[in-house]
């Protein structure tokens, strides 16, 4: 089978396209061309690269062509953000391609108000980037079920791996509270710390991608979260990852003013972002129709993000991991 993968030196595509080359297919990778993937694999020798500006031919109206031209029977697509970007390749790939298969993101669900969210609990969307994905994901629900083109949409949690930094039990990327676990020192957290984030590896983002394409029928016309098998909630979280350097978290519970007065305001906005919105996903959908089966809890997916980040010099800690 030949598979386009649209951003696949990314995150998801560091282990969906080594994956997909094993599994035999043909693998044709599509991307600015401005970096390689995260992680090395000798079965990126087998890729042919295709170099191609997204947002330039979305404006000019022929990124839709460079794909059909391709002739893919199944078209991953991981860098699609708007509506209308999706809508222009749907209409051009109708009749063109077998499946074209849409990464979407656990943000397509607003603050959440029933746990664990499946794909049809969740409340409406906020933010801009939330609100998009989720137009997209019910644009190829519908596509596939008025008999056009055949699609998948998939939702990742917040996704971590060995090369990027994980967003840590604050919901934010400030590398000071690695530091500040490792040490043994107070952390000050904004709630009462019960607040929930749902992390995913992105190998089993790339898994849940093959088994879509390897089961097409039963993932035609369905969306399915991704995430790691379990959600980690701020306490849990802080304690788990002090324990990494031999430490037990002392948590400090703050208001949200207090806390927006100890941090960056952009530290400060992810945050609010990740933790207000409570988020833990069912990915029961998913393992009975496309038998997707995460290899990683999400502790264990940061865990070795953050080891990769020690190992190479890129994140300062007060101790050791143990």
């Amino acid at each position: 089978m030949r598979v386009v993968v649209i951003g696949g030196s990314g995150h998801i595509g560091t282990f969906l396209v080594p994956r997909l080359v094993r599994a035999g297919h043909e693998v044709i990778n599509i991307s600015r061309g401005t970096r390689t993937a995260y992680a090395d694999a000798p079965e990126w020798r087998e890729v042919r690269h295709v170099v191609a500006d997204r947002e330039r031919e979305d404006r000019e109206g022929t990124f839709g062509d460079r794909i059909a031209a391709l002739d893919a029977d199944a078209v991953v697509d991981l860098v699609c953000f708007t509506l209308d970007s999706a809508t222009a390749l749907v209409e051009r790939l109708r009749g063109a391609s077998g499946h074209l298969l849409h990464c979407g993101t656990l943000w397509r669900y607003g603050p959440s108000d029933k746990l664990p969210i499946s794909e049809t609990s969740g409340t409406p969307p906020v933010g801009e980037y939330g609100i998009q994905k989720d137009l997209i994901a019910r644009m190829l629900k519908e596509e596939t079920a008025s008999g056009g083109l055949v699609t998948t949409s998939l939702h990742p949690g917040h996704i971590v791996g060995p090369g990027w930094e994980p967003i840590n039990p604050l919901g934010n990327l400030d590398p000071a509270v690695w530091y500040t676990l490792s040490a043994g020192q107070p952390l000050k957290i904004p709630g009462i710390g019960a607040e929930s984030m749902h992390h995913v590896h992105a190998d089993d983002v790339a898994q849940s991608f093959e088994r879509a394409i390897t089961h097409r029928d039963a993932a035609a016309g369905e969306d399915f979260n991704v995430v790691a098998p379990t959600a980690l909630t701020v306490r849990g979280f802080a304690g788990i990852a002090a324990g990494w350097f031999g430490q037990t978290a002392t948590l400090e519970t703050v208001t949200w003013e207090e806390f927006r007065a100890t941090t960056s305001p952009e530290h400060a906005r992810n945050s609010w972002e990740h933790l207000y919105r409570g988020h833990c996903l069912t990915i029961e959908k998913a393992r009975t129709l496309i038998g997707y089966a995460p290899r990683y809890e999400p502790e264990a997916a940061v865990l070795e993000a953050v080891r990769k980040l020690v190992d190479d010099d890129r994140l300062k800690v007060a101790r050791p991991l143990v």
